[in-house]
């Protein structure tokens, strides 16, 4: 009886494969625990690959793999997976125009090349798109809301205080109305609905595996574009997770009591950003607990309301974005089994770079979920 509980405990806690993606301009991105592939749709059709090995820092320090600890790994590693995925597929969009561009002012393709390897030297456009984007979503979702809870609380003299659990709750509300505006009035822009799309067929290629599926356009076709361990979902738990270690954080240790209310404020705000990332590690830990459960109660209510959000996120894919995102993960299995990863030491693969027709001109491979089971 003890042993048939014991594995039904393991089935339980293994219920999802530790293979995920992220949608990027015309194309996705796929990880498995070893591979790392993009894949973009080009304007002539063809589906470029860049394909690689992933080596992360947890496989050379294994302790960095235990609860509350990977989760802050997995946020630094995703953010810079998915600033290369980015990078790199906005870089293939810009070079067929100006490709085009070249031609059509009667350069050969010889100056283009030597043109776009000069721009490649003198490019500083990466850092500063990361630099940027990183102060203004600081702004937008720390300073802006944590401003807008005082500045009420001051125009209507509500007398929320800073250790109290409502100031943070508002300030978290505010927060999650942020979000849900930007991300309706970035929805309304072509360019990112189409990487709306792709995020839902990244979903559906995902789920296809999951269930076992060959991985072809109308099996992805069929699944749902909403998955419970989305990107989206876990801002989610960002958003009330914070409430909640915010509001015991600062009750425990009230913060700047002796200084004035600006600099108070502004200590308060500081100490916010640095608890980011154990915010961040604490949110990891759920949305993988909603993924080892979905079909369960407590799943299912972990899950719902980033579900809910995520019908903002993703939009129904067309059968050449579905191609795409299945053409990702089907070379990230490829790479897995081919090369033998999992035992791989050291880094035994380079970046390589192919383009391709169509999903059915990448190798077939005989791995399946249980072998990336969580």
């Amino acid at each position: 009886m003890l042993r048939a509980l014991k594995r039904i405990s393991i089935l339980l806690a293994k219920q999802y494969a530790s293979i995920g993606g992220q949608a990027v301009i015309e194309g996705v991105m796929m990880r498995s625990p070893n591979a790392f592939v993009v894949a973009v749709r080009k304007a002539d059709g063809k589906i470029r690959l860049r394909r690689d090995q992933w080596f992360g820092i947890s496989q050379k320090f294994s302790f960095l793999k235990k609860p509350f600890l990977r989760g802050v790994v997995v946020l630094i590693e995703t953010m810079a997976n998915g600033i290369v995925s980015l990078n790199y597929s906005a870089n293939i969009a810009l070079d067929e125009e100006l490709k085009a561009e070249a031609l059509k002012k009667g350069k050969t393709l010889e100056e283009y090349e030597s043109e776009k390897k000069r721009r490649e030297k003198l490019d500083l456009t990466t850092f500063f798109t990361v630099a940027t984007s990183l102060v203004f979503g600081l702004t937008l979702f720390v300073f802006v809301p944590h401003a807008a809870t005082e500045g009420m609380n001051l125009w209507f003299n509500l007398g929320w205080k800073l250790d109290g659990f409502l100031f943070h709750f508002i300030d978290g509300t505010i927060k999650a109305f942020i979000f849900v505006f930007y991300i309706w009035m970035i929805s309304l822009i072509p360019e990112i609905k189409k990487v709306f799309q792709y995020h839902g067929a990244e979903h559906k290629s995902i789920a296809t595996f999951e269930a076992g599926e060959e991985l072809n356009v109308d099996n992805a076709g069929r699944h749902s574009k909403l998955h419970p361990r989305c990107g989206t979902s876990f801002i989610f738990f960002l958003l009330f997770i914070s409430i909640i270690l915010f509001s015991v954080i600062f009750a425990a240790y009230p913060v700047g009591q002796n200084l004035d209310r600006i600099p108070k404020h502004l200590v308060a705000i500081l100490v916010k950003i640095a608890f980011m990332l154990p915010v961040a590690s604490i949110s990891y830990e759920m949305i993988k607990l909603a993924g080892k459960y979905p079909k369960n109660i407590l799943g299912r209510v972990l899950s719902f309301p980033g579900m809910v959000l995520q019908r903002l996120t993703t939009k129904e894919p067309t059968d050449e974005q579905l191609e795409v995102a299945l053409c990702s993960i089907k070379a990230v299995l490829f790479l897995e089994e081919k090369y033998h990863l999992k035992e791989a030491q050291n880094k035994v693969l380079t970046i390589e770079e192919i383009d391709i027709d169509s999903i059915n001109d990448i190798e077939g491979a005989n791995a399946s979920l249980k072998d990336f089971l969580e």
